[in-house]
């Protein structure tokens, strides 16, 4: 299969032309000032390694170098005596119910059954508002919960449920238990934190429902 590319480092380890970005990458990555571009002819390529560099080699020299490996978040760094929620949900939106367990050992501290009709994201947000509640009646300021949600947890922040999901007859269940969650969040203090949890790093949350 013929290259579909040739690359020019006019400033690396080893200046030259390149047919892969492998290749390439070795010469330039962490020298500094490094200039390169691509070329999608060897001709095109010859005629640019003897002249100057461009404006564009080193823009994308940079790119290059801010590209970084993402750093792994260890399960060292999990606050293991926390609560842990998530939704189990039927379509999206659709039928929607949640949960909160004990990120430790997996057992569960509440629950709430189907609700007819909502957003996994309107569920997330439920389920942070109860697990707050939940840990408010128990005068437990300090334990954390983790969510999975974005999206919930700006909304919790926020005190307010910003979901293009239009009210209906078929909606109003959810709509009603929205509404009575951010009135909470607009009468009581709390100073649990509300914590991301990385399933990036360490896998699917403590309450996932495992229907993915």
């Amino acid at each position: 299969m013929a290259n579909s590319k040739f690359y020019v480092v006019w400033k690396g380890i080893q200046p030259g032309i390149y047919t892969s970005w492998k290749e390439c990458e070795a010469q330039v990555k962490g020298f500094p000032g490094a200039r390169f571009k691509s070329f999608p002819t060897k001709s095109e390529a010859e005629n640019a390694f003897h002249s100057k560099p461009t404006t564009a080699t080193k823009q994308k020299n940079n790119t290059a170098r801010a590209a970084k490996p993402s750093v792994s978040i260890s399960k060292d760094k999990i606050i293991w005596e926390s609560i842990s929620v998530d939704v189990g949900s039927k379509g999206n939106p659709g039928i929607v119910e949640y949960k909160g367990v004990d990120t430790k050992t997996g057992e569960i501290l509440f629950s709430h059954g189907e609700i007819h009709i909502g957003t996994n994201n309107m569920g997330e947000f439920l389920a942070i508002v109860h697990a707050l509640a939940y840990l408010k009646q128990r005068n437990d300021s300090t334990t954390p919960v983790y969510s999975d949600s974005k999206t919930a947890m700006k909304w919790v922040k926020d005190k307010k449920v910003n979901s293009s999901l239009e009210r209906s007859i078929k909606t109003e269940e959810m709509w009603l238990l929205i509404d009575r969650a951010e009135q909470w969040l607009k009468d009581n203090t709390y100073q649990n934190k509300v914590i991301k949890w990385e399933t990036k790093h360490w896998g699917e949350i403590k309450a996932d429902y495992g229907r993915k």
